[in-house]
């Protein structure tokens, strides 16, 4: 029986160098929105049949995305490599723009907040897409799952 959802999602500690307080709450409700509900159906037929659930680890290597995919048990099913060059844009938007977010929340009127979060999540949106395009074909997901998963991106690329 079909279960296409992530039971368990983890990020490669070593392409991350450091984040914020900010960006680890980000990184912290990503995760649990995602393991709470999400649509995740790799479309690689396996042999036995398996159809999920699947435990999903991201990490960063030689400027591209690796996403490996594993069965609830653990064992490997596949990796799925992207090339990241299209994303670089729209990471360094959506980073410039949660920062003022940030900002905005410690200092700013509620209708300034309100006004650059409308600009974050319209970026956080056309990320989100994006990233289901390039998946198409490879694996099929919802766009809640979409954007959560573009989030976690996010935080592979900090460097500072």
């Amino acid at each position: 029986m079909a279960d296409p959802r992530i039971i368990d999602i983890t990020l490669d500690q070593q392409s991350i160098i450091w984040r914020s307080a900010d960006v680890e709450q980000e990184r912290r409700i990503a995760i649990f929105d995602l393991l709470e509900e999400n649509y995740f159906a790799p479309l690689r037929a396996h042999e036995d049949g398996y159809a999920g659930p699947y435990r999903v680890r991201l990490s960063t290597q030689e400027g591209r995305l690796v996403i490996e995919i594993a069965r609830e048990d653990g064992s490997p099913l596949e990796a799925i490599i992207l090339g990241l060059a299209r994303f670089r844009r729209p990471i360094r938007e959506y980073f410039a723009i949660c920062d003022s977010y940030f900002q905005a929340i410690r200092q700013s009127s509620p209708q300034q907040i309100e006004t650059v979060d409308m600009a974050r999540r319209g970026i956080h949106n056309q990320a989100a897409e994006m990233l289901m395009e390039r998946l198409e074909g490879k694996i099929e997901l919802d766009f809640d799952t979409a954007r959560r998963l573009f989030t976690l991106i996010c935080v592979l690329h900090i460097k500072q």
